[in-house]
């Protein structure tokens, strides 16, 4: 494929896997990652582990649909029994005391609002940076998702934090302009945009928001959006997460919550006949709904589209001469073998 060769296929940076109320209802999860089979479980304390797929005894998949399962926090090998724990060390066989060598290998994760991240580095190495906390509070509802698998790279979806022009071509965005320029930090890109946008509502009203945005980009697995709907005042919360699969497809995830409204500003759906309670809950649905749409435009283009070492930008496409530039960063096997 054209991209593998232009573009490598595995950025370094942090990936969204799973959450954890997931891991806890299905016990034992296995994945395709990186171009890497994994196993994702939590042990009886609640550590959640991510390891290699296969057992370094004799090579058995560990996952539940080769008959791996979760014993007392503890990964059991469905081909003779050898029992793994957190740290990845064997603690126990049936027939005969653990090798001491046998242990699994496993990836660094990280946990924000319930979701995990593990963590990819070029030829192994440790994290390079650190993903940051999201305050939780009684005030947000719970993270709704919404997942999608397609031909693409986390690159090029992650453009999107300063592709400013195609809101209004593609999406239909109006009033679109950035707030600010957009800042680089290492690892951290920052942009901020607003726009507005007439959406209809059940094929009868026509509603306008007024919107600021602020894009908090980690690496190119993972961009976190505050977002203000000024004629509402309302707030909410959008994570976009690319994790690649195996070099040419992707999982993107759309997380969002929303915080509680009180005392919405303006009518929207109806939201001051419902108790406060439900109107996050309610409004949250309709944003992941309303996001999809959005993904299912960008997503017809992504997972066709060629990836152009140098591309002919014009004086509408902003920054994202800047933001490839900063991408550069992580792919290190760029610079071993230059």
């Amino acid at each position: 494929m054209k991209r593998a060769k232009e573009l490598p296929p595995f950025p370094e940076g942090w990936y969204f896997l799973t959450d954890r109320k997931t891991v806890t209802a299905k016990k034992l999860i296995e994945r395709t990652w990186m171009g890497e089979e994994i196993v994702i479980w939590c042990d009886a304390d609640g550590n959640i582990c991510v390891a290699d797929a296969y057992c370094p005894h004799l090579g058995s998949h560990l996952g539940p649909r080769a008959g791996g399962k979760v014993r007392d926090g503890c990964l059991v090998c469905p081909f003779h029994g050898f029992e793994f724990d957190a740290s990845g060390k064997c603690v126990a066989t049936p027939f005969a005391p653990p090798p001491p060598n046998a242990r699994l290998k496993l990836y660094e994760t990280r946990e924000i609002a319930g979701m995990i991240f593990v963590w990819w580095g070029f030829e192994g190495r440790p994290p390079q940076w650190r993903l940051p906390d999201v305050p939780q509070g009684p005030d947000w509802c719970s993270i709704g998702y919404r997942r999608f698998r397609f031909p693409g790279h986390p690159q090029e979806t992650a453009e999107n934090s300063v592709d400013i022009a195609h809101l209004l071509y593609v999406h239909g965005y109006d009033n679109v302009y950035p707030n600010g320029e957009v800042e680089v930090d290492g690892a951290y890109l920052l942009s901020k945009f607003h726009f507005t946008r007439i959406r209809r509502i059940a094929n009868i009203w026509k509603m306008m928001n007024d919107v600021d945005a602020v894009t908090h980009v980690h690496g190119v697995g993972y961009s976190f959006v505050e977002v203000r709907e000024n004629t509402i005042e309302m707030d909410l919360r959008l994570w976009v997460l690319a994790t690649p699969i195996d070099g040419r497809e992707i999982y993107l995830t759309l997380a969002c919550q929303v915080r509680e409204i009180r005392k919405p500003k303006r009518f929207f759906m109806g939201l001051r006949f419902l108790p406060p309670r439900w109107r996050a809950p309610v409004i949250n649905q309709f944003m992941l709904t309303n996001q999809k749409l959005d993904v299912a435009q960008d997503e017809r283009i992504w997972s066709r589209k060629r990836y152009r070492t140098t591309p002919v930008l014009s004086r509408s496409d902003g920054e994202i001469g800047l933001y490839r530039r900063w991408c550069k960063q992580f792919y290190p096997e760029r610079e071993t073998r230059d």
